[in-house]
């Protein structure tokens, strides 16, 4: 099986992408936000080597969440104030946004440089609108961060980056789908 087989299998890609939000919620429901946040900036860190290791690429969201992550984090553990972390999802988000909004400027779709790969092939008008849909979607989650963790306990707003954020960002991942179908460019019969 090739290294390309590899990356692609849907099972450790989720874990990957998922696997330290979900040690970060285990150990803070055991041990607390600071322990959870150690616990988070090195999941992240294994999990950005786990893909180096496995396909010998890292992607940029991946790189942009793990630096973000240790920043925030250190930060965090280093003056004993939760505010840092918390602030994580929002900055990460709003990074995202940009570089898409930037790259929509430059009539760039970078979602296709991004995803390209991994999508069927697609107009330039279906990558337009998916990176403005999900720029667009990027700011709701900083915004939507913002008012959760200014409005709630840390227990719940760590909760709710697991239990709300995530499925809340599958469904809006299934959402696409009809975009993606309308906007696919057929493969002719034997072409790869």
């Amino acid at each position: 099986m090739s290294d390309a087989v590899k990356a692609e299998n849907p099972w450790k890609k989720l874990l990957v992408e998922f696997g330290p939000l979900i040690v970060f919620f285990v150990a803070n429901n055991r041990f607390g936000i600071f322990t959870a946040t150690a616990a988070f900036m090195v999941a992240s860190v294994t999990a950005i080597a786990y893909t180096y290791l496995t396909t010998r690429r890292v992607p940029p969201m991946l790189w942009v969440t793990g630096i973000v992550v240790g920043i925030f984090g250190g930060l965090t553990l280093y003056f004993e104030d939760e505010l840092f972390i918390k602030l994580k999802p929002t900055i990460v988000n709003s990074l995202f946004a940009l570089g898409l909004g930037i790259g929509l400027a430059l009539k760039k779709p970078f979602l296709k440089t991004l995803f390209g790969p991994a999508f069927p092939p697609l107009t330039d008008k279906g990558w337009t609108i998916l990176t403005q849909r999900w720029a667009l979607f990027f700011v709701f989650l900083a915004i939507l961060n913002e008012v959760v963790w200014r409005n709630s306990t840390t227990d719940f707003w760590v909760g709710f980056k697991l239990w709300g954020l995530t499925p809340l960002s599958l469904v809006f991942a299934a959402s696409q789908v009809p975009v993606i179908l309308k906007h696919q460019i057929p493969v002719e019969d034997g072409a790869v």
